[in-house]
């Protein structure tokens, strides 16, 4: 039995001090030598749970066996099978809570590499041609995607794998919704996405942006006019959320939404090239601790503020963001203040944000999550310095498609309600997954929402087409 190496094979990153400066990707990916190197580390084992805890079901096995080998067409075309976006899902998956949490490899050792191996094969793809996706004979049925998330985005390409006409339907400009405005370049380039997207396309799905559901068009308008035998919604939930503090409407106070959206979709990293500014203070404060928020934060690092503090009312522990981003966010220079929160933001007499003031926290009981609930430490106020906030405590779905459709329940926070295994929702032929169901989730369980309803969605069509031949 070969001896396995103790530890991941490392990932080549940017200079900390130089990356902190620069919007160009931080991790460099590994080359072939590499990949081969960690997928060897892999057991091959009887029983892999690796693929268990893949929200797509990716044969992750098979795939690191084809790697070891140096198969890497084959590889990269058994994972395409199960997933249209491992450029994007290699790079900004959970993987630790996922597939690699549950490598056996990982019982003694660092688990396999999965994700560094899905994104090498990704890359090689893009640099050495795309195979031809086969598809299946045309159904002669039409499919409406409305949202060009993870979720829709995964929806279509298996629908259209399937041989469904489908189209997607994007509100803004540019395909990609979160994976576009809420990820930075630094994370994912946006030529990545763009390559995995223009993928989809040349497979035959069509993508119309500058449709915004509830007003250019409707869902009755697409099922009952345009000939959509079955609509997929996968919007998202990209309503941001604030705390209703004392000061919050002061200028120089963000949602990551607008700030995230202003360098991310509308190339504010690129000032002046671009011309949408962001300003970014010379001390800015993010409240939260997801991804999001350690996005916001190394964001304001890149914009050319000189101190940006993570402010977050639990500890350490309780951080929601990868371990990964928190690391490279440390080596970038962001601090972290844990137990504090904020309670009222502070006037400079113009109108704009001069402070934040914050009460240190201690942790309580186990609240409904289970997680210890922060509860406030009498007279520890104090007053953070900022010229900058960014709010990132979460967001949920905007609600204009939902109060335009008649017939789609709703959650009492916005959400549709939908079956978990189907993504059925309350209108027949009507579907939905990914974060507007949800709420704020992974990229790589919107879009296992996505593939479990694109399934849904050919059983459905598959009974019309049955009832439409006996008639």
């Amino acid at each position: 039995m070969p001896v396995i190496s103790p530890s991941k094979t490392p990932m080549p990153v940017a200079d900390a001090k130089e990356r902190a400066k620069t919007f160009r990707e931080v991790n460099f990916g590994y080359d072939p030598r590499r990949a081969m190197q960690e997928a060897d580390r892999c057991l091959r084992c009887q029983d892999p749970t690796c693929q268990t805890g893949c929200p797509v079901n990716v044969p992750i096995r098979e795939v690191i066996h084809l790697t070891s080998q140096r198969r890497f067409d084959d590889a990269l075309a058994l994972i395409k099978r199960f997933n249209s976006l491992p450029g994007v899902c290699g790079r900004v998956c959970p993987q630790e809570n996922q597939c690699e949490g549950r490598c056996h490899v990982g019982d003694r050792f660092g688990p396999v590499g999965i994700g560094y191996i899905e994104r090498f094969l990704a890359d090689w793809e893009r640099l050495h041609g795309s195979q031809p996706v086969e598809k299946a004979e045309p159904k002669g049925q039409k499919v409406a995607i409305v949202g060009s998330g993870p979720s829709g985005l995964t929806a279509a390409g298996d629908l259209n794998h399937m041989g469904y006409d489908v189209t997607v339907f994007e509100a803004l400009h540019d395909a990609g919704g979160v994976l576009r405005y809420g990820i930075p370049e630094f994370r994912l380039p946006k030529d990545v996405l763009d390559d995995e997207i223009n993928a989809l396309v040349r497979a035959g799905v069509d993508i119309q942006c500058n449709v915004v559901f509830g007003k250019t068009l409707t869902l009755d308008q697409l099922m009952d006019e345009m000939g959509y035998e079955a609509v997929f919604i996968g919007t998202g939930a990209g309503l941001p959320r604030f705390m209703n503090l004392p000061g919050e409407n002061l200028n120089g106070i963000y949602s990551s939404n607008e700030f995230l959206t202003r360098i991310n979709l509308m190339g504010a990293y690129r000032f002046p090239d671009y011309d949408t500014p962001v300003k970014s203070g010379r001390r800015v404060a993010v409240i939260g601790a997801g991804n999001t928020a350690m996005d916001a934060a190394r964001c304001a690092m890149r914009a050319g503020s000189e101190e940006v503090t993570v402010v977050y009312r639990r500890s350490e522990a309780e951080m929601t963001a990868r371990v990964e981003e928190y690391e490279h966010a440390i080596e970038e220079g962001v601090q972290f203040k844990w137990l504090n929160n904020p309670i009222e933001f502070i006037d400079d007499g113009n109108g704009w944000v001069s402070g934040m003031r914050c009460q240190r926290m201690e942790l309580g009981e186990p609240d409904e999550d289970g997680r210890r609930r922060p509860v406030p430490v009498p007279d520890s106020e104090f007053v953070l310095d900022v010229n900058n906030v960014i709010v990132s405590i979460g967001t949920s779905p905007n609600p204009l498609l939902s109060r335009t459709t008649p017939g789609l329940d709703t959650t009492k926070w916005g959400g549709l309600v939908a079956e978990d295994d189907t993504g059925q929702t309350s209108r027949e032929g009507v579907f939905a997954g990914g974060d507007i169901v949800t709420g704020s989730a992974t990229v790589i369980l919107a879009a296992g929402a996505g593939k479990r309803a694109a399934s849904a969605i050919d059983t459905y069509l598959s009974q019309k087409r049955g009832e439409a031949a006996e008639a």
